[in-house]
């Protein structure tokens, strides 16, 4: 493996950053996750077009282009000769001292890529669907840290998914703090009532997730309704259908809820059409390397 930092590619057990770099010491930066199939990047102007804003939003200078930042994925792939891949790709503030001050960064931004290979959630899942429980902690206020920054500090998501294991599950809803559905700690939540799709606004607490984004396109060439409007745990629990969304997870069906069994109990029809055309279009849509 080759790991790609600010410019030059380093075995795995010499690539370093300083003890000193914010996003080790703060969680200050963003981050992507990335996926290739058949040496095409699906989605990569999407996904560095949210790298991007976070880090405007946190008013962070990445030191590259985005058509550098794009070069560099590229390059990161082709390094390690995978057809088939995950890409993190991570940017901090770079080297500062021991205090908050981001004005103590002199050095520019750190660029990391990691190129390899991720299986989310075990093959049998994706089958037969899986259960989720909703968990205590909340999902960050817009007023404390907006989950739409996909920021290093992942903290909150990573409490959830705590909760979630402790309790025997691979993953957990989140609420926001007036209760409404947000997402789950690494995805993207949607839901299907009366053959009409539902997913929760940005504004509710949901990061807009580039496979969400997918989704909800496809929906719209099959003619399916779709919504982006806030629900309770109860029209979750009485939908027809629900399923998640992520780049590591892709689409994967959701068959139980806190112990409520959504529809039949098992992956459901336009679920299972959705994840078909999702598949489809990695395979035909991308940036080739």
């Amino acid at each position: 493996m080759k790991i790609y930092i600010n410019g030059k590619f380093y075995s795995k057990e010499a690539a370093k950053i300083s003890v000193f770099d914010r996003g080790f010491l703060y969680g200050d930066g963003v981050f992507e996750g990335i996926r290739s199939y058949n040496r095409l990047v699906f989605k990569l102007d999407e996904h560095l077009d949210r790298l991007y804003e976070s880090a405007h939003s946190i008013m962070l200078k990445i030191s590259l282009s985005k058509a550098e930042m794009a070069k560099a994925v590229v390059a990161a792939l082709k390094e390690n000769k995978l057809d088939n891949a995950y890409v993190r790709l991570i940017v901090s503030r770079g080297e500062g001292d021991l205090g908050l001050d981001p004005r103590k960064c002199k050095g520019g931004s750190t660029v990391v890529i990691i190129a390899d290979k991720i299986a989310l959630y075990p093959e049998k899942l994706y089958k037969d669907g899986m259960e989720i429980i909703t968990v205590a902690t909340t999902r960050n206020a817009h007023e404390a840290l907006n989950p739409q920054i996909k920021s290093l500090n992942y903290l909150n998501n990573i409490l959830g998914k705590i909760e979630a294991v402790n309790s025997g599950y691979e993953e957990a809803l989140m609420l926001n703090d007036q209760g409404y559905v947000t997402e789950c700690t690494g995805d993207n939540i949607f839901m299907l009532s009366k053959c009409e799709l539902y997913t929760p606004p940005e504004c509710m607490g949901a990061l807009r997730g580039v496979t969400r984004d997918t989704v909800l396109e496809i929906a719209a060439k099959l003619k399916i309704p779709r919504h982006e409007h806030v629900f309770t745990r109860h029209e979750l629990y009485v939908s027809d259908e629900c399923f998640l969304t992520g780049t590591a997870a892709e689409i994967i069906p959701v068959v139980k809820v806190d112990g409520r069994t959504i529809g039949s109990g098992k992956p459901g029809k336009i679920t299972l059409e959705l994840m078909k055309e999702f598949h489809k279009l990695t395979k035909t849509e991308g940036v080739k390397y």
